[in-house]
């Protein structure tokens, strides 16, 4: 890993520096822990690509663990869906485990904190437990069976355990601080009554262990060595390790290794939603077909819209690691689909609004069939044979009877190529009653050499197919719909996210199968749907040629009679950045020049703003350069160094440029 060119990320960096203070490599493992209560969606990919990332980098497992302790929300379909997605992005977990596996455990270790005095039974209502227990800013007070005897602690819960009690009558409670500031430890629940079904232990139990007091047991029995998690489990991490150092004194000889947790900011994308019971409420209502329609953002969804593992794999390392939530841009992921699919789709023709072409000096009964080349980014794609005929279908909007200059598709006595074939030149129309065209003649020339600034793609009717074809857009119309205190999310579901068009398509498409994946030349880039048959063709479209949401974004308006707005200021982080990136291409005078500007400009510079930048490319040293003297104001301000700061000046000190390694020794 030390000799990888890229520049490493905060997690690595945590990992590099437990290697050299003393960590075996051998013992470093990882684990995807999710809840299978629902299918995964994009978001959940980033945490895949880091933790399975990890493991092929340092050659290290990583497990496959559901964190299966609801059985009112989890069912196998979830487990079935959740190991297929996983599989389908390309990573192969080391051991497939549960939760639940580990229940017996759990429960001896919940008895020996109730030994210890660090479990007791509460039998309050829900009600009267979170009055007690505060707020943020006041502390809680301790309720009534707080300090009951062990003795009666160890009956009431082995009688939970029996089966003896209602739901909500009894819980285990952690005794810890019921005062603590961070409110996750005011003698948090670890056990509820829950008399359901559980997808694998069946009736065996009717109490079932919480989330924190099990996940990171979870973690200590496999002996994980870094459980990473989304930035929501920050404020958890104070627990995480007050459980396992607890449980560390009853197995220590066994499992000698404390996992350390460390968190990441989790993926949001614009447009979208990522809460699993959202997602849910969008199934179960009828908004979509199910957990896999196209225009769902889970991972079995966008894979029958037709995106590809690499892709998502791609998008996910644009994206990068960081430590700051952030909302990335649906569109970068629809960037990398298209130039994913521009190495690797055939193109073919289709032609989904059509309008009938007759070349009428073209012989009635002739048919020509044309070389017509697969993939012009692939030389090893081949070619196909189109058929040609009389009679074609072109797009409706490829024609206009009038039209100006900067129209280069067909127009009454313009001229235009056919993809693979002849020029044309449309010579009047025919329409029906209501002044709708429904036939444009034409005729063509055997001078293919001419040149003409247009070329349409067309099918030949006579060959072509019949093919439903499924246009999604966007599922939502706001960028953020489940940021509105005042409107629920789903008021802002988008009515026309799905048409549902018949086209014509080209015969070469007749034995196509499920999942295949095509450029529709000019069109866009679909694949063939899992509802397709050969006796009738189904296709989604996965994502446009370009991205038609830039256009629709609106534009600030203009008031010619109002005095023009002054500019509001760039971020001080974004002119340093600007400054850094001519640093070095500077003489000397105006490098002191920018650098007495970066060090004013620091002033206003958070560490938050800094610390991303610490993972800037190498060969980008007036970048570094400029983030070192940065550092330099926030360390003089007050900043404290840490694991990043170190990691960052040390890999600096290594490099070859001289200002940089000044820059850095500085410091």
């Amino acid at each position: 890993m030390s000799e990888e060119t890229k520049s490493l990320n905060f997690i690595e960096h945590i990992i590099e520096e437990d290697l050299a203070n003393g960590l075996p490599k051998d013992k470093l493992r990882f684990r995807f822990p999710p809840e299978p209560n629902g299918y995964l969606h994009i978001g959940h990919t980033k945490a895949i690509g880091i933790s399975f990332g990890l493991g092929e980098a340092y050659n290290a497992p990583v497990n496959l663990r559901f964190d299966d302790t609801n059985p009112a929300k989890e069912e196998q379909e979830y487990v079935d869906a959740i190991k297929r997605d996983i599989k389908w992005l390309g990573y192969q977990w080391a051991n497939e485990l549960y939760s639940s596996d580990y229940f017996h455990t759990l429960y001896n270790w919940a008895i020996q904190l109730i030994k210890d005095g660090k479990a007791y039974v509460d039998s309050q209502s829900s009600q009267a437990m979170a009055e007690q227990k505060g707020t943020p800013t006041q502390p809680g007070v301790e309720g009534p069976y707080r300090n009951r005897s062990v003795e009666e602690n160890l009956d009431l819960f082995e009688r939970m355990k029996q089966g003896e009690f209602d739901e909500g009558s009894h819980i285990l409670r952690a005794k810890i601080d019921m005062q603590h500031p961070n409110m996750l430890m005011r003698d948090p629940i670890m056990y509820r009554v829950l008399k359901k079904h559980h997808h694998r232990t069946g009736n065996e139990w009717c109490i079932y262990p919480m989330y924190d007091w099990t996940h990171g047991e979870s973690d200590y029995i496999e002996q994980i060595s870094h459980s990473l998690c989304s930035l929501e489990f920050k404020p958890h991490r104070e627990l995480y390790d007050w459980f396992k150092e607890h449980v560390y004194g009853y197995a220590s000889d066994a499992l000698p290794m404390l996992p350390k947790q460390r968190e990441f900011a989790r993926l949001n994308l614009s447009y979208t939603i990522m809460s699993k019971r959202k997602l849910l409420k969008l199934v179960e209502e009828g908004h979509v077909s199910g957990w896999d329609d196209p225009r769902m953002p889970t991972i079995s969804g966008l894979r029958r819209r037709g995106y590809t593992p690499n892709s998502i794999r791609q998008f996910i390392d644009k994206v990068g690691v960081a430590k700051r939530e952030n909302v990335i841009d649906v569109s970068l992921l629809e960037f990398c689909i298209r130039e994913d699919l521009n190495q690797t789709a055939p193109r073919v023709m289709a032609v989904l609004d059509p309008v009938k072409l007759v070349i009428t000096n073209y012989p009635e009964d002739k048919e020509e069939w044309f070389d017509a080349e697969n993939n012009p980014e692939d030389e090893s794609a081949g070619s196909r044979k189109v058929p040609f005929s009389k009679e074609l279908f072109i797009e409706r909007e490829d024609f206009k009877e009038e039209a100006s200059n900067k129209f280069f598709r067909l127009k009454l006595g313009g001229e235009v190529r056919l993809k693979n074939a002849y020029i044309i030149k449309a010579e009047n129309v025919v329409k029906d009653a209501n002044g709708n065209i429904t036939e444009i003649h034409c005729t063509y020339s055997t001078d293919t050499e001419k040149k003409v600034k247009g070329t349409l793609h067309w099918v030949s009717i006579k060959h072509a197919l019949k093919a439903e074809v499924r246009e999604y857009d966007r599922l939502f119309v706001d960028e953020a719909p489940d940021s509105h205190q005042d409107k629920d999310f789903m008021a802002f579901i988008n009515p026309n996210s799905l048409k549902i068009i018949e086209a014509f398509v080209e015969p070469s498409l007749a034995n196509i199968k499920v999942g295949e994946r095509f450029q529709f030349q000019r069109l866009g880039y679909f694949n063939v749907d899992d509802d397709s048959k050969p006796e009738h063709l189904v296709f989604n479209k996965t994502v446009g040629l370009r991205d038609s949401w830039a256009k629709q974004k609106p534009k600030p308006q203009q008031n010619q009679n109002k005095p023009q707005q002054p500019q509001q200021k760039r971020p001080a982080i974004e002119v340093i950045k600007q400054l850094g990136k001519k640093y070095t291409n500077l003489p000397e005078a105006k490098q002191e020049k920018s650098k007495a500007e970066i060090l004013k400009l620091a002033e206003d510079v958070s560490y938050e703003d800094l610390q991303p930048l610490f993972n800037t490319a190498a060969k980008k040293v007036g970048t570094r350069i400029a983030v070192m003297i940065s550092l330099s104001v926030l360390l003089k301000n007050g900043q404290e160094r840490n694991e990043d700061i170190n990691a960052f000046v040390q890999k600096a000190l290594e490099d070859k440029n001289e200002i940089l390694v000044a820059e850095a020794k500085a410091l």
